[in-house]
C-alpha cells in the first residue's frame, strides 16, 4: 500500500495501472462474491462467498506483501508492474476483506445457529483486530493521509501491519488445514512469502535485471 510509486516502465498486463486497476479489482470482486452467493443462495451461498473472498484476500495480500522483495530479486515487466501497483493491490485486498466481513455478518444475521457452530462471536473477536489494522493501513494508503502521519510512522504502521495480517492468515488457514488438506497450498504460499521477505531484507539481496 505504498504511496508515490510513480515510475513508468513497461508493464504487464498492458494498460491496467493505478486507480483503474483498483476499480477493475473492485468490480471483479463484487461480481464474483455475488455470483458465489447466487450459485447456491441462502446460508450455503453466503458460505461460498466467505470462502471465495478469503482466497481473493489472500491472493491480493500476497501480491502486495511480496512486491518489493520480488523486485529486488529480479527486475522484469511483471515485478515492475507489481511494485508500481502495490498500493492498489493492497487496497484491493482491503476491498476483498471488507466483502469477506460483510458475508460473515450476513451469515450471523441470517443463520445465527450455523454461525455459532462455525465459531460465532469468537471468530469476530479474533478477526476484529486484523480488520482494525487493515483499516489503518488502507486509510494511510493515500498521499495526503500518509503525509499527515509522517514517513517514519507510516513505515512502522505498514511494516507491523503487513506482518500482523500475514500472521492472521497463518492462524486462520492453519486451523482449516488441520481439517482439510486442500488448505495446505495456502499455508505453503504464506510461508514462502514470509521467508522470501525475511531473506531479501536480511541479506540486502542485490537486484538482478533482465
Amino acid at each position: 500500500m505504498l504511496p508515490n510509486e510513480n515510475s513508468r516502465n513497461p508493464a504487464l498486463p498492458a494498460g491496467l495501472e493505478g486507480w483503474p486497476l483498483l476499480g477493475a479489482l473492485t468490480a471483479i470482486l463484487v461480481i464474483a462474491a455475488l455470483a458465489a452467493f447466487a450459485s447456491a443462495g441462502g446460508s450455503d451461498g453466503i458460505r461460498m462467498a466467505i470462502r471465495l473472498t478469503a482466497r481473493t484476500s489472500l491472493a491480493l495480500f500476497l501480491f502486495a506483501f511480496t512486491a518489493s522483495a520480488l523486485f529486488r530479486i529480479c527486475q522484469n515487466p511483471w515485478t515492475r508492474w507489481q511494485l508500481r501497483n502495490r498500493r492498489q493491490l493492497g487496497l484491493g485486498f482491503a476491498v476483498s476483506h471488507l466483502l469477506h466481513a460483510i458475508a460473515i455478518v450476513a451469515l450471523a444475521v441470517t443463520d445465527p445457529k450455523l454461525f455459532a457452530v462455525l465459531g460465532g462471536s469468537s471468530m469476530l473477536i479474533a478477526g476484529g483486530s486484523a480488520y482494525l489494522v487493515i483499516a489503518a493501513m488502507a486509510a494511510t494508503s493515500f498521499d495526503r493521509t500518509a503525509a499527515l502521519i509522517g514517513k517514519v510512522a507510516w513505515r512502522r504502521l505498514h511494516l507491523f501491519g503487513a506482518w500482523y495480517i500475514w500472521l492472521s492468515f497463518m492462524v486462520t488457514f492453519g486451523k482449516r488445514a488441520q481439517l482439510d488438506m486442500a488448505y495446505w497450498p495456502f499455508i505453503g504460499a504464506l510461508v514462502g512469502a514470509g521467508v522470501l521477505r525475511l531473506i531479501v531484507n536480511r541479506l540486502s539481496f542485490p537486484v538482478l535485471r533482465r
